[in-house]
């Protein structure tokens, strides 16, 4: 392709995104994510190395460094040679002193202090994601037949939705809820719950028969789901349902965004470091029906475009004896939110169109604001798990543009970026959307292998917001690809404006061979990678 033809692509498609709203102003939603790492905080730096001092970190820096600096010294002034200690042990007998006595007691304590205090490991048994009923699997063209005869859309917008669903990333076998896909549609509360009920039960029951764990044993309940919020909650449906026991610590997240499922991952964490030997049950979905957008202002209707329907359920356990049967262990959850700023908050807002009807607009800086939440996140959570020599190399580079800058010349001094491949064998990134996963990739320097699952579960499934991370882990599982002590990076991001991030490590080879129950890739897994037509802009 030519380079004319290339340059006529991107005007084209760049007006295609500069859309008018029902007030005629133009709105332009920036279709890159900014160079996140041109400009990092030294303060975000220095936030994750506060995170990595844990027990055993300061057990390490306050005992083990000074014995071993100790032990060195002492070689060094007294010029004792290794087979010179050995003859003076052989030769006298250590005698236990009061010194003695008092030092063994000091470190006893010290060392009964770090058991103390240190965190229980929290395993992940396992999770299992809902796959709907073949009914209610929807192909791109019919949905696009399905908005034309409904009525509800101007040919303009409906022009405009197509254009969005030809390069969005959606394949043929997505699914939407009955209460959306009915002639005419029915959107109630009754078709909402109905909708709740079936993906919430339905991951649930599968994750249940996975581990065979009893819903009565199960100790703390977590439930997120953004724009769906019932009285009584969708914990309460949970509780009601499964006949949970009485005195269960349950949550019910709302309005949190798409990265709600990881701050579900963190509550539970911290409710597990409170509750010894407990079960913890994260579930994590979205509801569509009553959140269907019937109106004509384009910022509002891309989210009719790609969310579909979807769920997953997730069982952490902090008991020592799930260790040999678990999937994965927490490593770190590192969160950020970006609220305080109004820009960051407003960028994705839920509210009425100028003629009454709700939907959820995208402002034209949302991917900027998504670059600045993806900057801190991960500026933070290197220092947590990136190797030594990638955490040097890049804190010179820091500190040369930091001292360079002064005298003019630090724009000339091209930021190092780590390798974020050498900290993680896999990565879940949330498949929020095209754009936003190719701007990743790009940033991150990760291969397409890399990129995969996210990609994949994008085209089979859409977006299913919070559960998506859980849609792509089943594919790399499903896959065969992760091995024992292999290192999963799960990332996403949502309203507010908030990025999030979880690392897992795995305990053991997955899958176990046949064992596909509650696996959502059981019968297509075979037919994946797909080839998705790549576009200038998504």
């Amino acid at each position: 392709m030519s380079r004319n033809s290339i340059d006529m692509d991107k005007e084209r498609l760049t007006a295609e995104m500069n859309f008018k709203d029902s007030t005629s102003a133009v709105i332009k939603i920036r279709q890159r994510l900014p160079d996140f790492l041109q400009t990092v905080k030294l303060k975000y730096v220095k936030l994750g190395y506060g995170y990595s001092c844990n027990a055993t970190t300061i057990l390490i820096f306050t005992l083990v460094v000074p014995l071993l600096l100790f032990l060195t010294v002492q070689f060094q002034l007294t010029d004792l040679k290794l087979h010179r200690l050995s003859q003076l042990l052989l030769e006298h007998t250590v005698q236990l002193d009061t010194d003695t006595a008092i030092g063994s007691i000091v470190l006893l304590f010290l060392f009964g202090l770090y058991y103390a205090k240190r965190s229980p490991p929290i395993y992940l048994v396992d999770f299992a994601c809902y796959k709907p009923e073949k009914e209610r699997k929807i192909a791109v063209d019919s949905f696009v037949k399905m908005l034309e005869d409904s009525g509800e859309f101007g040919e303009e917008t409906l022009e405009f939705q197509r254009r969005i669903l030809s390069r969005a990333g959606l394949g043929d076998e997505t699914y939407l809820p009955n209460g959306i896909m009915s002639s005419p549609p029915n959107l109630c509360m009754k078709e909402a719950r109905l909708e709740a009920e079936a993906v919430m039960f339905g991951a649930l029951d599968a994750l249940f028969a996975k581990t065979g764990v009893n819903p009565r044993d199960i100790d703390i309940l977590v439930v997120n789901c953004s724009l769906f919020n019932p009285t009584p909650s969708l914990s309460a449906m949970i509780v009601n349902h499964y006949k949970l026991r009485t005195n269960i610590k349950s949550y019910n997240l709302g309005g949190m965004g798409c990265s709600a499922g990881l701050i579900s991952i963190d509550l539970a964490k911290d409710l597990l470091k409170a509750n010894p030997n407990s079960y913890a049950v994260v579930l994590s979905t979205e509801n569509l029906t009553l959140n269907w957008y019937f109106g004509n202002e384009r910022s509002m209707l891309l989210s009719n475009c790609i969310f579909r329907m979807g769920g997953a359920a997730i069982l952490l356990s902090n008991k020592s004896s799930d260790r040999t049967r678990s999937k994965y262990k927490l490593v770190h959850t590192v969160r950020t939110h970006k609220g305080a700023d109004d820009k960051n908050y407003n960028c994705v807002y839920q509210k009425e169109d100028e003629t009454g009807k709700v939907g959820v607009s995208l402002a034209r800086e949302l991917m900027a604001v998504a670059g600045d939440a993806l900057k801190t996140n991960i500026t933070t959570l290197g220092p947590l798990v990136l190797p030594f020599s990638e955490q040097f190399m890049f804190f010179v580079s820091l500190v040369r543009r930091k001292l360079l800058k002064g005298s003019g010349s630090g724009s000339g001094v091209k930021p190092y970026i780590p390798d974020f491949k050498l900290a993680f064998e896999h990565f879940c990134i949330h498949a929020g959307g095209r754009a936003v996963l190719d701007e990743l990739q790009k940033n991150l320097q990760l291969s397409d292998w890399h990129m995969e699952p996210s990609r994949m579960t994008l085209h089979r499934f859409g977006n299913t917001s919070s559960s998506s991370l859980w849609y792509e882990l089943a594919y790399t599982e499903a896959k065969g690809r992760v091995a024992k002590g292999d290192r999963v990076w799960q990332i996403a991001f949502g309203s507010g404006f908030k990025c999030n991030s979880a690392v897992w490590k795995a305990v053991r080879d997955l899958p176990v061979v046949g064992d596909w129950r509650g696996n959502p890739w059981d019968d297509s897994v075979d037919k994946y990678p797909v080839s998705v037509p790549v576009s200038v802009a998504s």
